[in-house]
């Protein structure tokens, strides 16, 4: 497997003056290449900052605590392919202490705050399975994300297994995310979590692998609170693949070891589902005593090769009056991104 190339082509991209944060303020900071962005998060004071990424690679680790709320973190220019944040660490790798990082632990961009708004940015972990035949945990997460009112918009995010971690601040916290515009690609599980999370125009990639079996992967794995009645919906949005035809699953249910009363729930809808996605059982169980068929998933108005229903009791729909409330209306509540 070969390394992606973060950077857009050519040198030519115009920045964007900084926005204040609030009128007749100056809460912005910018950061250039050479600089940190972690220096500049810890360098913020209070609510209501702007920190500008200018064009470059920031190779490292990225922590917004919760403290760090209403932050805004945006690339200086549109194209989110001009400023990348990346590393790589893996659920397995080691820390200087001889532990490892864990799954969580190993995102590249991590945030806790609440009102955080993320834009015009790539976040990757370029961390490789092949690199690496030893390592047994090959989670490798580009964006661990849980604290309410997280806002995502033209954001790129890359890796291979657990791309975007869609996380609560606690189990029995219904924190709401929101991302548009995203392009967000991987392998296994890549969209995974608990939070309430809305996708709105965002394009799902699969990627190719190396291996002889089938499926390669999973575009989702929900680990919804069975007390919350929102978990993933994915609405107006596009699947593609860089694999072949049925190569890969739609989702799968999540039910972690610390909360086993998870039903998850996923909801795509009017979206268009390429071939790469398997349309005769485009789901399948993580483990056996959670079936998929028992927990809440559901499609409607789908299109592409990948939406066709060819056993209907393997594609759950909507009716039309249910598809009323799955909405970003619904999800977000008083919340208005």
């Amino acid at each position: 497997m070969r390394r992606r190339t973060f950077l857009a082509a050519g040198t030519g991209l115009a920045l964007a003056a900084a926005a204040p944060a609030h009128a007749g303020t100056r809460r912005v900071l910018h950061v250039h290449p050479g600089d940190s962005v972690q220096a500049a998060v810890d360098a913020v004071t209070g609510p209501g900052w702007t920190i500008v990424v200018h064009p470059g690679t920031y190779r490292e680790v990225v922590n917004v605590p919760a403290g760090t709320a209403e932050l805004t973190l945006r690339g200086a220019v549109r194209d989110p392919r001009a400023a990348v944040i990346v590393y790589d660490n893996a659920n397995g790798t080691k820390k200087p202490d001889g532990t490892t990082y864990g799954t969580a632990g190993s995102a590249t961009f991590t945030s806790a705050a609440p009102g955080l708004t993320v834009r015009d940015l790539t976040l990757a972990n370029d961390w490789l399975r092949a690199d690496h035949p030893d390592i047994t945990g090959t989670q490798a997460v580009a964006a661990c994300t849980y604290g309410d009112r997280t806002h995502f918009d033209n954001v790129r995010l890359l890796a291979h297994q657990d791309t975007l971690f869609v996380e609560t601040t606690a189990l029995a916290s219904f924190d709401r995310q929101y991302f548009r515009r995203c392009h967000i690609e991987g392998d296994v599980d890549f969209v995974f979590g608990r939070a309430t999370a809305v996708f709105e125009e965002c394009h799902f990639h699969t990627l190719q692998r190396d291996v002889t079996f089938t499926p390669k992967g999973m575009v989702f794995a929900p680990s919804t609170a069975r007390a919350n009645p929102y978990g993933i919906l994915a609405v107006r949005s596009r699947i593609t693949s860089g694999a072949e035809g049925g190569a890969y699953k739609l989702a799968r249910p999540w039910v972690p070891s610390y909360e086993t009363t998870a039903w998850p729930s996923l909801v795509v809808r009017d979206s268009w589902i390429g071939p790469g996605i398997d349309p005769v059982a485009p789901y399948t169980d993580m483990r056996e005593q959670y079936p998929w068929q028992t927990m809440r998933f559901r499609e409607y108005g789908n299109s592409g090769p990948g939406a066709a229903i060819t056993v209907p009791e393997n594609r759950p729909q909507l009716t039309p009056e249910e598809a009323e409330s799955h909405t970003r209306r619904a999800y977000l509540g008083d919340w208005h991104p």
